[in-house]
């Protein structure tokens, strides 16, 4: 078969169209290369998959290469993609997640761990892996003589009594709080990470349940929070149940987006903040005087930053990217870090992203004090952001001259992932800036703005979106 390797083998992950970009061939041949590139033969090799279809089917294939190569294959089922990762650091040994995280039920994909969650990408290893999947899937492949092992092994009440004791929230003031699973992995988590499913102590949360059934055809919406469509069935419900907030949950549940009493979204930028100013304190407790580092990606808001700083801590600003924020977190030992996205990154989580700790900091810092959800997060959403606007561009090259040509004067450029312009405000007090980036899959240019004051962001937006789409 003809496989359209550069396609399906992304920056930070391998994903593509079932049955055309991926067969059971080409995940067999993916999981021999991984074997081999990681030099696994002989140790463990962790394999999850989510909801969809064609992930259990999938991730037997894997199973069947990476045994072919030696490896001593874990099975532990059905999992979000953060406890592939838990089981990732927890048992030291590398892991192939089988999902397509919010896309939809006819793509599926792999997300590739070395030992200790760390990411793989197409410049850590990933391009390799592919290489190696060539030849295997064109000549088939070579079973060494002593074959690898394969043994199950469940780890989600290890992953919901490690998140437990990170984030205590049993002192919190009883919360009523709405969750959208979609349909994805939260389903399965969210019971036994904040409910009572596997025989922790209950806690002072009432959980109002929707979409909790796994099923990988989506057949209420798309798993994927980052789209406001997505979140209208969230936000009634909050309102309906006077609930005290919701949170929704991606495919994988890997991301977990917030919503307040009156069904309003609180952004990623304000929920990097709560999250910082947690783990800065607690970093604090536990090491004093021990410098602090958290990280964020360009595109979060400025009050990010604004709140780490103030806190005592340095704020370190990133390129967005998956493994490449991973890297980082290591690379400068940081506590936490997040992106506009809603990836949420941990040290004490391996320096992976984990979208249900990140909603369990929300859950604790809101709940222990008395203001509303709408009150409490206004403090950490003080500008006016855009949020990511997507513009499909036959010569983004060409658009990303003319927007240089029209605020020459008026910003001052960076090359820094994509372009960002800093503006030349002649008001004391005032300040807007925006990113212009090529997307790494897609012919597309995503924009962010984000200004002091709303009349600045939607000038600024505007004229941007004219010069793109001219």
């Amino acid at each position: 078969m003809t496989v359209n390797w550069d396609a399906i083998v992304k920056t930070y992950d391998v994903r593509g169209l079932v049955g055309k970009d991926l067969t059971n061939e080409v995940v067999a041949a993916l999981a021999a290369a991984f074997v081999d590139e990681l030099d696994a033969a002989g140790t463990d090799v962790i394999v999850g998959h989510d909801m969809r279809d064609s992930s259990p089917e999938f991730a037997e294939a894997f199973a069947e290469g990476a045994q072919a190569r030696g490896a001593h294959v874990v099975s532990i089922g059905l999992c979000s993609t953060d406890e592939s990762y838990f089981a990732s650091g927890a048992l030291d040994a590398p892991a192939a997640m089988f999902t397509a995280s919010h896309n939809p039920a006819t793509y599926n994909g792999i997300k590739f761990s070395r030992a200790g969650a760390r990411g793989i990408s197409l410049d850590t290893g990933l391009a390799a892996i592919r290489d190696r999947a060539k030849v295997y899937l064109e000549n088939g492949i070579n079973e060494v003589d002593e074959p690898g092992s394969f043994r199950e092994e469940h780890i989600l009440v290890r992953y919901a009594s490690y998140l437990r004791e990170l984030v205590s929230l049993n002192t919190i003031r009883p919360l009523k709080v709405v969750v959208d699973a979609g349909n994805g992995m939260g389903g399965l988590t969210v019971p036994a990470v904040l409910g009572h499913a596997n025989d922790l102590e209950r806690l002072p949360l009432e959980i109002v349940p929707m979409y909790f059934e796994l099923d990988g055809t989506f057949p209420n919406h798309e798993a994927n929070p980052l789209d406001p469509k997505n979140l209208v069935d969230l936000q009634r419900a909050v309102v309906d149940y006077q609930a005290d907030l919701g949170l929704a949950f991606d495919g994988d549940a890997d991301r977990v987006f917030v919503v307040d009493e009156k069904g309003q979204p609180v952004t990623p930028s304000a929920v990097a903040a709560i999250v910082a100013r947690r783990e800065i304190a607690r970093e604090k407790i536990q090491n004093p005087g021990a410098p602090i580092t958290v990280l964020h990606n360009l595109l979060t808001s400025n009050v990010v930053r604004e709140v780490v700083e103030a806190d005592g801590a340095r704020a370190v600003r990133t390129k967005v990217g998956h493994s490449l924020i991973k890297d980082k977190m290591a690379e400068t030992n940081a506590v936490f870090g997040g992106e506009h996205s809603a990836h949420y990154y941990f040290r004490d989580f391996w320096g992976a992203d984990n979208g249900m700790l990140a909603a369990m900091h929300v859950l604790a810092e809101f709940g222990n004090q008395d203001k509303s959800m709408s009150e409490f997060a206004a403090s950490y959403n003080p500008y006016f952001l855009s949020g990511e606007i997507n513009s499909t561009v036959a010569d983004a090259q060409a658009a990303k001259d003319r927007i240089r040509e029209a605020f020459a004067d008026r910003a001052d450029f960076e090359e820094f992932d994509g372009i960002t312009a800093q503006g030349k405000s002649a008001d004391a007090g005032t300040w807007w800036w925006f990113n212009v980036r090529t997307s790494n899959t897609e012919p597309l240019l995503r924009l962010n703005v984000e200004a002091s004051n709303e009349a600045d962001m939607i000038r600024v937006r505007d004229e941007v979106l004219s010069l793109i789409r001219a």
